[in-house]
């Protein structure tokens, strides 16, 4: 019986373009933004403020020196947020109405910038914060690790109090997928942006009669 349901955030419960990123730092002065930003995990510095080696003050002011200007905060934060194109009412809606049958969490590689934006009314159109639609929220900034190390799926697993056979997760990384199956935990890996309602409803269906 699945008792846990954990999401990515970026490209599952947020759409996202890695492109829309790349441009808005390359505006900002960094030259080799493209080499910098991945889809899953970060490089240089900006793996260095996901896995929580530096703060947000520190990734602020490495990146200054990179585009050899002063860059704001607001401005840092303005250049992340280029990674999300929308937030669908539809997918939160859903997740809002597992949550009387089965636990639900976030686990993501991410920044403050990101949640800063995601944990409050920004991010949806309800005007409704990510904390309104999950159990609790895990950040990779705030561990100090970041997917696939196995050391993050584990975290949660013992913080939740949730067994692997009881879990599903997914993510639209498949290497993220592979570390949570390694465990023993169920998954499903959509393409960034697909619509996993009907899948997913149709694996708890599936995984609830086993």
């Amino acid at each position: 019986m699945i008792k846990t349901v954990i999401f990515d955030f970026g490209g599952v419960v947020a759409h996202f373009i890695r492109e829309g990123a790349v441009r808005r730092f390359e505006q900002l002065g960094l030259a080799d933004a493209d080499s910098q930003l991945d889809h899953y995990c970060q490089n240089g510095i900006f793996l260095e403020l996901e896995s929580g080696a530096i703060t947000a003050e520190g990734f602020r002011a490495r990146l200054s020196e990179m585009c050899g200007r002063e860059v704001s905060h607001d401005e840092a934060r303005w250049a992340w947020l280029g990674f999300f194109t929308e937030t669908p009412t539809a997918k939160l809606d859903y997740i809002a109405a597992l949550r009387p049958r089965y636990r639900t969490y976030v686990l993501s590689n991410t920044n403050p910038y990101i949640m800063s934006w995601a944990r409050s009314a920004e991010l949806s159109e309800q005007g409704r914060p990510l904390d309104d639609y999950f159990d609790e929220i895990f950040a990779s900034y705030e561990l100090g690790v970041v997917k696939p190390d196995a050391r993050f799926f584990e975290h949660v697993l013992e913080a939740t109090g949730s067994r692997p056979e009881e879990t599903v997760f997914v993510d639209d990384g498949p290497h993220n997928v592979e570390a949570a199956k390694a465990l023993g935990i169920h998954t499903l890996c959509p393409a960034n942006g697909e619509d996993w309602r009907e899948e997913l409803t149709l694996l708890l269906d599936r995984l609830n009669r086993e």
